[in-house]
């Protein structure tokens, strides 16, 4: 399959997209980095992307409002479309500290997490792991756990020997793999830019990622989180429930609840409602974070 340059403009497929810097991380090598410098004095928001999606696929519908407030830091996480690529196991704790190394080669001091899905895993470890960097969170279509009954701790155990199987077949099969797993569900609902976008995948380190989602839980340490948070729940969410995302609302002290009437894809499928609420969201924990500094 083809791959789109996302950063080519005369691409018709691809929507409109912040420009790419390249910035050289010691020890991983180079990461494709949109880095949007918002009005005089803007806080920094870091945008963290969901399972199997690209940073653009979950964000393109809401760059051009965020970056109208706020200076942006957005790209790929490991394995996902042209994130770090690694021999090692992939770990959610790695990906909060990979922030931290964007953010200071951009010479960026504090930042707000901002994640969707997945997203929101790395940003809560964002906290955990540098209290001192993170100014506030902003936690979307996303929850203190993601397995519990029996059929999903099964389904999450599934994706790890997927992910050895993946690690061990040939390049061709792997390809094959890929498109029959995951890329022919999703031609129906994406278009050819998104399909391309996620044909860039590392699929050993994607399923290897969708384990550790499942082994994620925040529930014995997120009543500690103490900088202003905002949840943005999807309210017919199929994917995170409900009652989970309103766990997380109650496990954080203070934190601000945002509703989106949609399932999990609300960013894309309903960005005239998501986006401005977003938005809203972020100006909540600015707010909050200014006020307490």
């Amino acid at each position: 399959m083809t791959t789109i340059d996302i950063n080519n403009e005369s691409e018709a497929l691809a929507p409109p997209l912040p420009p790419a810097t390249t910035v050289e991380l010691d020890g991983l090598g180079e990461l494709s980095v949109r880095h949007v410098q918002g009005p005089a004095g803007a806080p920094t928001i870091a945008l963290l992307h969901g399972w199997t999606a690209s940073v653009d696929i979950n964000y393109f519908s809401a760059y051009k409002a965020l970056g109208e407030q706020f200076s942006i830091i957005a790209f790929d996480q490991r394995g996902h479309g042209s994130g770090i690529r690694s021999k090692k196991s992939f770990r959610l704790e790695d990906c909060a500290d990979d922030v931290i190394r964007v953010a200071d080669a951009l010479g960026v001091e504090h930042v707000i997490g901002v994640g969707y899905s997945m997203g929101g895993t790395i940003a809560q470890l964002l906290w955990k792991q540098h209290p001192d960097r993170v100014d506030g969170l902003v936690l979307c279509a996303t929850a203190p756990y993601f397995s519990e009954r029996r059929e999903e701790r099964l389904s999450f155990m599934g994706l790890n020997g997927l992910a050895t199987l993946a690690r061990l077949t040939p390049g061709q099969a792997r390809d094959w793999f890929s498109e029959q797993f995951y890329l022919q569900r999703k031609s129906e609902s994406w278009g050819p830019w998104a399909i391309s976008q996620a044909a860039q995948h590392d699929w050993r380190m994607v399923l290897e990622a969708g384990h550790a989602v499942g082994q994620f839980s925040s529930l014995e340490w997120a009543h500690t989180i103490d900088v202003p948070a905002s949840v943005v729940a999807t309210l017919d969410d199929p994917v995170v429930p409900l009652s989970r995302q309103v766990k997380l609302f109650d496990l954080i002290p203070d934190a601000d609840v945002f509703r989106v009437k949609g399932e999990h894809d609300a960013i894309v499928a309903q960005a005239d409602r998501f986006v401005p609420t977003l938005v809203r969201a972020i100006e909540s924990v600015a707010r909050r974070a200014n006020a307490s500094s």
